[in-house]
């Protein structure tokens, strides 16, 4: 596994555009490899403006050769605003020629799996049938919470003690709504390179102590590691804590 990399911007504007062109770079680097690439996305806003960001610069993507997941999704309705989905879909995957089958979405609530345990275990299929022909996902990108949380791994969470599923259903959830299906710490470690973006002085002290050693157990974001490389791409205020 990987050591954390730690890059610092002025503003949350310019860790959003560097973000994106890493993750631009990322894909191509690894289409060039292996033909393919796969990437998993995260909501919030700085997610959601790094896809917007992709969207004005793609770069060389091959988008017929890309692979979408998301590691974690609010468990409500098709077509419901809160969807990371269909947030990822009007920043980015609506305005490229991505193949539609490779695109992979969590089931909704509306959807054929409205039960939230099976709708995690439907998930679970499709990525355990992309790694055992990939063998691991390329990029896992993440947002981070005031509380440390990552995808839907909330601090003292049994999502976020789970040691083997690769997706679990989160029907407790802290911060709602309170049904979500998440991608594991386990399934992040899959990943060839982690890359978390935060921005705020609200993060800080998450942020310093996931990278000073924390237990993924009071911090989850400190369990996310790249097999290649985990970058923490931050900005002044979310590196506060940092020198101190």
């Amino acid at each position: 596994m990987s050591k954390p990399a730690v890059e610092t911007f002025a503003t949350t504007d310019e860790l959003v555009q560097a973000a994106a062109g890493k993750f631009v770079a990322q894909v191509v680097e690894a289409q060039r490899l292996r033909g393919s690439a796969s990437v998993i996305l995260t909501g919030g806003g700085t997610g959601i403006a790094l896809l917007e960001w992709v969207r004005k610069a793609p770069g060389d993507i091959d988008w017929s050769k890309l692979d979408v997941f998301w590691g974690d999704e609010r468990f409500v309705p098709t077509g419901d605003a809160e969807r990371n989905e269909l947030q990822a879909r009007q920043a980015l995957l609506d305005h490229v020629p991505v193949d539609p089958a490779r695109v992979h979405p969590t089931e909704s609530s509306s959807g054929d799996y409205p039960d939230p345990l099976e709708a995690a275990g439907e998930y679970s299929a499709t990525v355990h049938a992309h790694l055992a022909e990939h063998g691991a996902f390329d990029l896992h990108l993440l947002g981070m919470g005031g509380e440390g949380h990552i995808n839907s791994l909330f601090p003292h969470t049994s999502a976020t003690r789970e040691e083997h599923e690769l997706v679990v259903a989160e029907t407790n959830s802290p911060k709602p709504p309170a049904v979500r299906i998440t991608l594991t710490l386990p399934a992040i470690r899959k990943s060839r390179h982690v890359m978390l973006i935060v921005s705020g002085a609200a993060k800080a002290a998450a942020v310093a102590a996931a990278l000073n050693g924390a237990s993924p157990l009071d911090i989850p974001a400190a369990g996310a590691i790249g097999t290649e490389s985990t970058t923490w791409l931050l900005d002044e205020t979310a590196a506060t804590d940092l020198s101190r």
